[in-house]
């Protein structure tokens, strides 16, 4: 019942952070001096009955505070408008925030399956030479961006032809079977889990090892293995637990790290995913698919930040006695 209540507060709290999102988000692109429907109007397929629903429905012939809240109205409803190509925006983002999802997913459980452990290793190995080496490596994951590193793996899977250079299925995707359509998503994932991974890894490393060396270090354990318990039960069922519990915080801004991070690896692999679509959007000024595409990405990263809430309640006794 008390997470319940946690959730359900959390969830109150997260309205005026998505309404501040909006607001900013919407007078920004709205100031611009480009017409919202310059696309629309030029695209010969959509007829002029369309055009004048969407100037109504925006309010473009009336002030800009009432256009925000006919906009936030026809969002409440769902009816989120038409893209600058007559497509249903909603039907545009069921199609890619799966495959944004998908691409995070992956790399946060590879990013924790494989940083926990060695920051692990580093602390319980300080200042040794394994201890620098992984210094050296993380620092070295830190450093590239995210785009020179997607343009490099790319211009790697041209020159070997190995990978897919772009999109998330091949041509022939219908015709394989349920094993063949898992492996050829799997190869296209391929490099730009590999970009995602690298950059997150660096980080979650050096945090693990950072938090673990502090607890180390603190009276508690020191207590724990002058009490004569082995070096095994002081690290893994003390040090290490505590250790975690920052980790579980971050969870969340590392959700909003990968989406925004994943917006230019999307855009250069040409991966149907969320972020690729709000810079497209973008260049083309189109108002309804640049909202929803923004307003999407906050509630996926509320929902980051609250999954990433609830774990730390279930693993930290001291919040659910009454610290929420």
């Amino acid at each position: 019942m008390q997470i319940l209540k946690y959730i359900l507060k959390r969830i109150l709290q997260s309205i005026p952070l998505l309404i501040i999102v909006s607001l900013i988000s919407f007078f920004i692109i709205r100031l611009s001096p480009v017409d919202p429907l310059a696309e629309l109007r030029l695209n010969p397929s959509v007829s002029q009955e369309t055009l004048q629903k969407e100037t109504q429905r925006l309010g473009l012939d009336k002030p800009i505070i009432v256009q925000y809240g006919k906009w936030a109205k026809s969002f409440v409803k769902g009816d989120l408008g038409i893209t600058s190509n007559g497509e249903q925006v909603s039907t545009k983002l069921k199609e890619r925030i799966p495959n944004t999802l998908l691409l995070t997913t992956i790399v946060i459980l590879l990013t924790w399956l494989v940083g926990i452990p060695i920051g692990i290793i580093a602390a319980l190995n300080w200042k040794s030479n394994l201890d620098r080496i992984l210094t050296v490596l993380t620092s070295i994951g830190m450093a590239i961006p995210s785009f020179f590193f997607a343009v490099l793996l790319l211009i790697f899977a041209v020159k070997t032809g190995w990978f897919p250079i772009g999109g998330l299925t091949s041509s022939d995707f219908l015709e394989k079977s349920l094993l063949g359509q898992i492996l050829d998503i799997s190869h296209h994932l391929v490099l730009p889990v590999t970009v995602l991974f690298t950059l997150s890894l660096a980080g979650l490393q050096r945090q693990m090892r950072a938090n673990l060396l502090d607890v180390l270090d603190s009276d508690y354990v020191k207590f724990a293995r002058a009490k004569g318990l082995s070096e095994f039960k002081v690290i893994y069922k003390h040090a290490l637990r505590n250790a975690v519990n920052p980790m579980i915080t971050l969870l969340g801004f590392e959700f909003a790290g990968l989406l925004s991070g994943a917006a230019l690896t999307e855009y250069v692999f040409q991966y149907p995913g969320l972020g690729r679509l709000i810079l497209e959007a973008v260049l083309r000024s189109d108002i309804n698919l640049v909202m929803a595409s923004l307003m999407m990405g906050a509630i996926m990263l509320i929902i980051g930040n609250l999954i990433a809430d609830i774990l730390l309640i279930i693993t930290d006794p001291r919040i659910r006695r009454g610290n929420v």
